[in-house]
């Protein structure tokens, strides 16, 4: 690697500067990042000290040093936009920020998309709304209907193809894949910033979404009662907030009755998938359900609906990713065609 690696910028764009003298890993890094869209920053990686001081740090929006490379005058220069790649995992200044230097790459800049976030003295940028993204909602009143192995399958395939996001909301998620960790941010985080912090919304959410395969996904709220407390008009502020962003061309919406406005958020999706099953009970509580829609006037979330049986499902993956190779995909894959633009 050569001693230095910079992307053409002008002296007033905002940069992240990297210095690291393990050439491998700042290599490694600089790739990582140079593949990421909608960062805030331009970059410029150094493993040379002379370089670095020669072109100056002093404006830059982060400096991200290594633990072994670190000077006391770069705390002088960059101040509260400095954050040291952990190499030891000591504390030796215990005035800096740290990040572990050697966990996922998506998690360092996860970790350095929030330093950014509290640093910026600036708004930042809304970029041009680059797609108009597609709602798609599963819903069903018939409980233990496979709705949400169901709908995560259908959203890997589509995410095969196309940018998708998917979203839980259903009180109990159930599934240890999804629901976050304590210390984790969840939805109900996500909708916290958008009121507080709209500017900042598209870093937040960058930094909060996991993947499973191509699909992304933000955790579940992980109290369902939380979702009780949320109107509708959060919710669809929610949603608008996420299309506006131009991220996804589509977002699937794992729905549950514990929504506030839920016939609203239906009436938002593109197309509804409703699965059903064959049993007296069931049969009755769908008809409840599409009784009370016409009831309401939501009679437009019925004729866009879709509901469908499963066959017996001898059994499914215990991994989330391979869903997408059991018996539910073909399913999946025939409901994909329905998603078509209405005539």
């Amino acid at each position: 690697m050569k001693e230095r690696r910079k992307t053409a910028h002008k002296p007033e764009d905002k940069t992240l500067v990297l210095f690291d003298t393990e050439e491998e890993y700042a290599q490694l890094m600089t790739d990582f990042l140079g593949k990421q869209k909608d960062l805030p920053w331009g970059l410029r990686t150094y493993t040379d000290m002379q370089e670095l001081m020669k072109d100056g740090v002093e404006n830059a929006a982060l400096l991200v040093v290594a633990e072994s490379a670190y000077r006391d005058e770069f705390s002088d220069l960059a101040g509260g936009r400095l954050v040291v790649l952990s190499e030891s995992g000591l504390i030796r200044w215990k005035q800096l920020r740290y990040v572990d230097k050697y966990q996922r790459a998506e998690d360092v800049l996860k970790y350095l998309l929030e330093v950014y976030m509290e640093t910026a003295d600036t708004p930042l940028p809304r970029l041009q709304k680059s797609c108009r993204s597609v709602f798609i909602g599963s819903y069903s009143p018939v409980h233990r209907s496979m709705q949400t192995s169901m709908t995560l399958t259908l959203s890997q395939i589509l995410a095969r193809e196309h940018t998708t996001l998917y979203l839980n909301f259903e009180h109990f998620a159930g599934l240890p894949e999804l629901v976050p960790d304590n210390g984790t941010h969840d939805i109900a985080d996500l909708l916290y910033f958008l009121g507080t912090e709209k500017e900042k919304f598209r870093l937040r959410l960058q930094t909060m979404i996991r993947r499973i395969g191509n699909l992304d996904y933000v955790p579940p709220m992980r109290s369902g009662q939380n979702l009780l407390a949320v109107t509708a008009s959060e919710w669809l502020a929610f949603f608008q907030g996420i299309e506006e962003l131009g991220e996804y061309e589509y977002v699937v919406l794992d729905l549950s009755e514990s929504m506030q406005g839920l016939f609203q958020i239906l009436r938002l999706c593109r197309r509804v998938f409703t699965v059903t099953r064959d049993d007296r009970i069931s049969r009755s509580k769908l008809l409840q359900y599409e009784q009370l829609l016409a009831l309401c006037e939501y009679g437009d979330v019925l004729e866009k609906t879709k509901r469908f049986r499963l066959p017996h499902i001898r059994r499914l993956p215990e991994e989330l990713e391979q869903l997408t190779k059991s018996e539910l995909a073909q399913i999946a894959k025939e409901l994909i065609k329905d998603i078509a633009e209405p005539e």
